[in-house]
């Protein structure tokens, strides 16, 4: 259960990484407050985009306007004129008269005909409004607008309190006020509502009148001032809302006989200098030609939300509780995740506009869905998490890409371990980058391999071989790295490396060639941490060719590399099969390249299998240059030995041993190579198995006994000038060498070979041999090599 578990987690690794995450984020902000401003912009959008409804014919505005004013030209207006109003308006008959103007002192005359007109209508409500509880609304008693002292001790006031949001528009209504003495009040709009279902038959919707109390973190709100009995307002959407007519209208019978009959009636200022003006969802954003709404018309969207929620069961804005909400952003942080991470998956071979435009598309519809569903789920009264969810959808999408870049940089990290950078971005960052296929280019090849490590490898664990390998192989591509080789291929112990491909460069040669002295420098550190890590000691030959190869990408559409094609490949490996441990042989072509600026300690004619005719190689010393490196001598100075060693050796042809057994002696020795006298005939970068056989000073037993492979690197007969140098009182024929050049030192009396490699004065011999050959240690078994340490005084 736990592995398929586990199995589940990996395949849906992403979206259980995004999903909760994001959803989270989204949540946090918006109990913080931080999406607010957004979610109560989009509040506002909603209603905009709503249908339009009809109008309220149950309601119509007496509106005090500008043409008011200037025909009356005065304000407030006085008594004795608002009583002849308010009479005229009586006379229709509404069932409810809604009076939104402060008359709390006599203004002018006329004030006994209003006080008894006020007494006298039961169906009047005046305005009040009282310092509350709520910090949106001033809390002070110098704020307070007193009712009509004909109505303070009656029930037929209202208070017209209206709460403000932080961006000043009025989203929210009262039912009820609650005052600072603990008592409540009932807001102007219930109180007009209800003089209306008063003259009703029955109420279908009775429960309407009782809302649940908005709390401070319902809907886009977060610890809002929510004192008093607060609701959500929902506004009626349509071109006119409410019937409009104007004081004047009223005061010269302008208007129908009936048209105030039966209805309420609601009476305020419209005049845009009296400055009673709000902004509510309707006003002043996309879709909409209204700048703001007076006081008057809030009010009378009041008394409409009541009276529609109650006869005409219109829905009222209503919030998910918040488990709910929470589900529902998890859900839209679910589908955008899912929908970027199953996109991961899709082959878009030959047809990425195609996939480009099916994810746009599919981004696009769920974003589109959200949205529909959000205004149609609004149009039926429900205020949905828009805000939140959308961060949720588009935050786990991104976090998704994220985490497949941040995936995508990993594999190409980890692809730069097997290639270079510059390959893995021509693969990844060009059109043809992983198209099938290569070009002919002019590249330099360096091959490297450890000398000997079959026989290593073969006497140690396979854990132990691989620990060897990786030193070596992490070692070596540090030291090309800086050398900007493309490190093509791994070969067991051998390593393929080009510098051309995919970038080709002026100093291509050059670079190879500094690449490869400092690789073998490298071999040092290299056998320092073998040697802490109590394992052999290896050595590494490396060979450079230069020439024209099919570069590019090779295999099938399921499975490809980068590689080269081309016989110069196969010859770099033949020129490096002649190198030994520490030498460097580069091929004719890659020596005319560089040939200004290295510095070589010969050179030789070999005829590798596969070609027609002998090639010249060369044998790196170093570099100058801005590279300026070199290589110690291939071997250290030869040391004489005070008594010849007597040793048998046998030489490999191909991969196979000699049968023939040849004698001969050690008389010059060092940990790296020895000078050998034989009366045998060797040929240069011959493969010896050297066998070595030390009695103690009895002679009775055995005190070193092993078997060393070597390789030939100069071999020569001695001649007149060596053996009078040598103090040889034997006279021998002069014969021509067959390898490099000796030359005599006449400081020293020693003797240097073309190779740079001191040889110290030679002793008298004890036998006439007639060749001496140069070899140098490719194969050493470890009790040997130390023997060879202390034999040579290193």
């Amino acid at each position: 259960m736990r592995s398929i578990l586990k199995s589940i987690l990996w395949k849906w690794r992403g979206i259980a990484i995004a999903a909760p995450t994001i959803s989270m984020i989204a949540i946090g902000l918006r109990l913080i407050g931080a999406l607010e401003p957004l979610e109560l912009g989009l509040f506002d959008q909603f209603y905009r985009w709503r249908s339009l409804e009809p109008e309220d014919k149950r309601i119509v505005i007496i509106g005090i306007d500008e043409t008011d004013l200037r025909q009356y030209k005065k304000w407030p207006i006085d008594d004795a004129l608002l009583a002849k109003f308010l009479h005229k308006v009586r006379q229709q008959k509404p069932r409810a008269i809604g009076l939104d103007l402060a008359r709390d002192f006599p203004v002018g005359e006329g004030y006994a005909q209003l006080e008894e007109l006020f007494k006298t209508t039961p169906t009047l409500i005046a305005a009040i409004k009282k310092a509350d509880l709520m910090d949106a609304n001033y809390a002070v008693s110098s704020s307070d607008i007193n009712p009509p002292p004909a109505l303070a001790a009656t029930d037929r006031l209202g208070a017209i309190n209206l709460p403000v949001d932080a961006d000043g528009r009025i989203r929210r209504g009262l039912l009820a006020l609650r005052l600072p003495d603990s008592t409540t009040t009932p807001s102007f709009g219930l109180q007009l509502a209800l003089l209306y279902l008063d003259g009703e038959k029955s109420v279908p919707f009775e429960q309407a009148l009782t809302p649940p109390r908005l709390k401070s973190n319902d809907g886009g709100y977060s610890h809002a001032d929510v004192g008093g009995h607060q609701f959500i307002i929902n506004f009626r959407q349509s071109r006119h809302g409410f019937r409009f007519v104007s004081m004047a209208d009223v005061l010269e019978d302008r208007i129908p006989p009936d048209l105030l009959s039966d209805r309420v009636v609601m009476i305020g200022t419209t005049a845009v200098s009296l400055k009673d003006l709000f902004f509510t969802p309707l006003d002043n954003g996309i879709g909409s030609s209204r700048i703001q709404t007076s006081g008057i018309e809030v009010h009378a969207q009041i008394v409409s939300h009541i009276l529609g929620s109650t006869l005409d069961g219109r829905p009222r804005i209503q919030t998910w509780d918040k488990p709910w909400e929470w589900l529902w952003i998890f859900g839209w942080s679910l589908a955008g995740s899912t929908l970027i991470w199953q996109w991961r998956n899709v082959r878009v071979k030959d047809r990425e506009i195609q996939i480009l435009v099916m994810r746009s598309l599919s981004v696009l519809l769920l974003a589109g869905s959200l949205i529909g569903m959000c205004v149609i789920a609004f149009n039926y009264g429900w205020w949905l998490p828009f805000v939140p969810a959308a961060i949720a959808f588009f935050g786990g999408g991104t976090i998704i890409t994220s985490y497949l870049a941040i995936t995508a940089a990993q594999i190409r990290t980890y692809f730069s371990r097997y290639l270079t950078d510059a390959v893995v971005k021509s693969l990844l960052e060009t059109p043809e980058g992983l198209k099938l296929g290569g070009d002919r280019r002019k590249v330099t090849i360096l091959m490297c391999d450890l000398r000997g490590f079959s026989t290593i490898s073969e006497k140690l664990p396979p854990e132990k071989v691989v620990e060897i390998l990786n030193v070596f192989l992490g070692t070596m591509t540090e030291a090309i790295a800086p050398y900007e080789g493309t490190i093509d291929e791994f070969i067991g112990d051998a390593i393929l490396v080009l510098f051309g491909a995919p970038i080709h460069r002026e100093d291509d040669a050059a670079r190879a060639v500094a690449s490869a002295i400092a690789m073998q420098l490298a071999m040092r550190s290299v056998n320092d941490k073998l040697t802490q890590m109590q394992l052999p000691e290896i050595a590494m030959g490396i060979g450079i060719n230069t020439g024209e190869v099919v570069a590019g990408n090779i295999g099938s559409q399921s499975r490809a590399k980068y590689a080269v094609v081309g016989n110069h490949v196969n010859l770099t490996a033949r020129i490096e099969s002649y190198t030994v441990g520490g030498q460097i042989l580069i091929s004719e072509t890659t020596y005319h390249e560089v040939q200004d600026i290295v510095e070589i300690n010969g050179s030789m004619e070999v005829e590798p299998k596969g070609t027609s005719q002998p090639i010249s190689i060369y044998d790196i010393a170093g570099i100058n240059g801005k590279y300026n490196l070199g290589l110690p001598s291939l071997s250290a100075s030869l040391q004489v030995l005070p008594t010849p060693i007597p040793i048998t050796y046998r030489i490999l042809e191909e991969k196979h041993l000699g049968t023939d057994i040849f004698e001969g002696e050690l008389r010059r020795l060092s940990p790296y190579g020895a000078e050998i006298f034989s009366d045998q005939d060797v040929p240069i970068l011959s493969n010896l198995k050297i066998h070595l056989q030390i009695n103690d000073q009895e002679g009775e037993a055995i005190a070193i006994e092993g078997e060393i492979y070597a390789k030939v690197l100069k071999g020569q007969a001695p001649n007149p000038k060596t053996l009078l140098a040598q103090g040889l009182s034997e006279s021998m024929p002069e014969s021509s060498a067959t390898g490099s050049s000796v030359t005599e030192s006449s400081a020293t009396g020693s003797l240097i070979l073309e190779n740079k490699l001191t040889i110290g004065a030679i002793p008298a011999q004890r036998s006439s041999p007639t060749h001496y050959i140069y070899v140098h240690f490719t194969t050493v078994p470890s009790h040997l090599k130390a023997w060879l340490h202390r034999q040579s005084g290193k």
